[in-house]
């Protein structure tokens, strides 16, 4: 592998899928490709590897994976869905001196602190214990041999940030699980992208989500070669709704893998 693997570790949206209390008909398929874990992914190159957020089930989708090592964590922003399996970090960072990086946005990483002051103050450095090592993300910086670039959209009422993947000069990946619009610079970045991994929450419009329609018009508007479908709400069902989509677009379900060399 020279390029990037990239595993989903889950696709869905904030109360995931099958949503309790909902008897339609993607919570309950027997389509393994219609359980869906909150949204993340993890990333691996020959030289890191890293994930993009950390989810109520962050243990479970770690498990399923068999992640055994990771180098450095990023969080897009701090809604509970992303971060509330942060704690379970630990397991990356056991000997005393271990600590594990964390690049997030000042904000994003404000709020972590309060969140987790236990892990961040300090004071407990403990083998087996959480230390995590804030960097404040403040424009593109580099996990190996790739440039990460944020990208900072809309969510509603609030800015998160997605991340560009490239290596050697090639824009492989864009990776935004929360957005309702793109800022023009976040825009012109990501011109030309090779495989896109955008929020197409729903065909019903949303206040803080894409809809399909609108990820279809954003692929188009950034020219991306391949697109793949994440942050999915149980209003979708894969087989009946990808089958409608065009050939370079499609579905992420979780544990797919995608190499992109």
């Amino acid at each position: 592998m020279s390029g990037l693997e990239i595993t989903f570790l889950g696709t869905g949206t904030s109360v995931g899928i099958p949503m309790i209390g909902c008897d339609c008909e993607t919570c309950r398929s027997t389509d393994p490709r219609d359980k869906r874990y909150r949204s993340s992914i993890y990333v691996k190159t020959p030289e890191v590897a890293w994930v993009v957020d950390t989810g109520p089930e962050f243990r479970l989708q770690c498990l399923r994976e068999n992640i055994r090592h990771l180098d450095a964590v990023l969080i897009s922003h701090p809604h509970m869905d992303h971060v509330t399996g942060f704690d379970d970090l630990r397991r990356f960072c056991v000997p005393e001196d271990a600590v594990i990086p964390v690049y997030a946005r000042a904000l994003c990483l404000a709020k972590l602190k309060t969140m987790y002051d236990h892990s961040f103050n300090g004071e407990n450095r403990y083998r087996g214990y959480l230390k995590p090592e804030p960097h404040v993300i403040t424009g593109p910086f580099k996990l190996g041999e790739t440039e990460i670039t944020p990208l900072l959209v809309t969510h509603g009422k609030v800015d998160t940030v997605g991340f560009l993947f490239s290596r050697g000069g090639r824009k492989l990946c864009a990776y935004i699980s929360d957005m309702k619009k793109a800022y023009p610079e976040t825009i012109d970045a990501m011109q030309g992208v090779e495989t896109l991994i955008v929020d197409a929450l729903r065909h019903t419009p949303h206040p803080t989500h894409m809809s399909f329609a609108e990820a279809l018009e954003f692929r188009t508007l950034v020219g991306a070669q391949r697109t793949w479908f994440t942050h999915i709400q149980c209003e979708i069902k894969h087989d009946r709704e990808e089958a409608k989509l065009p050939e370079d677009v499609r579905i992420a379900y979780d544990g797919l893998k995608l190499c992109l060399e």
